[in-house]
């Protein structure tokens, strides 16, 4: 039987002033591990606060979601900052986080960057060892979760931290395993039923198929719904769904 997390960036909104109802309740019902956005791109203090605790109480593996400094575009903007302020944003983020999660009781067990962020860090080595630093500064003990073959990733490893990769079950891939950019053709992958195939093809074998037909391999130990994709809850369940039927155990990574 294989093993795989399921996970999804939730907390992303503004509290009252949000304009549409959240999928984050049901999300939790369904997935393994949430990345609690941390105030950069989206989310407040109150909002952090009763997404980890909703995340507890379900036995949801909790992990922060730190962003460039964008909340106007939803951190998916790539903001030219140097290195050292970039790595006190993120330890900023992931300090906040953990503190607020802990006064729910809850325990922080990863990290992994929001959009842009993370697209960046898959290549650039001075953002990606700001992020691998701020990870160090504030627990040593966090996983970095990210894009298999991403510097973050390896320079996490160098560091001594723990690291895990990820695949998304509602993303396009390219031939290079990046992700297509979202205002490009083939960004989002909107159906249930393609994306439950997906994801039991990456978690089974480890492969996905990329927008010009080539063979990417991922080895995922974890695979992500975005709770803002359309129709973001009945993905998941169908992802869930197909997972159980091919015999795939679905539980947070590190056993967390």
């Amino acid at each position: 039987m294989g093993v795989i997390d399921l996970n999804a960036d939730l907390g992303e909104g503004d509290g009252p002033w949000r304009l549409e109802p959240a999928a984050d309740d049901a999300l939790l019902e369904l997935v393994t591990s949430a990345n609690v956005a941390a105030g950069y791109h989206g989310g407040d203090a109150t909002t952090m606060a009763l997404t980890c605790a909703a995340a507890v109480a379900r036995g949801v593996a909790v992990g922060a979601h730190p962003s460039y400094d964008d909340r106007a575009g939803f951190g998916r903007r790539h903001v030219g900052v140097a290195p050292e302020v970039l790595r006190a944003q993120v330890a900023y983020q992931v300090g906040a986080l953990v503190a607020v999660a802990r006064s729910v009781g809850a325990r922080v067990t990863h990290v992994k960057p929001h959009g842009a962020l993370y697209n960046a860090v898959v290549h650039d080595e001075g953002q990606a060892r700001a992020v691998v630093q701020a990870v160090l500064a504030v627990d040593p003990a966090l996983t970095v979760l990210g894009l298999p073959g991403s510097r973050v990733l390896a320079l996490a490893a160098a560091a001594g931290l723990a690291t895990a990769t990820e695949a998304f079950v509602d993303r396009g891939y390219r031939p290079d395993g990046t992700l297509v950019p979202r205002d490009r053709v083939g960004a989002l992958v909107t159906d249930p039923g393609e994306a439950a195939d997906r994801a039991v093809r990456m978690a089974v074998e480890g492969t996905v198929t990329a927008v010009d037909g080539a063979v990417v391999r991922l080895a995922p130990q974890s695979l992500c719904v975005h709770s803002d994709t359309p129709g973001a809850v009945a993905i998941a369940t169908a992802v869930r769904a197909a997972l159980a039927a091919a015999g795939v155990d679905v539980r947070p990574f590190g056993g967390a």
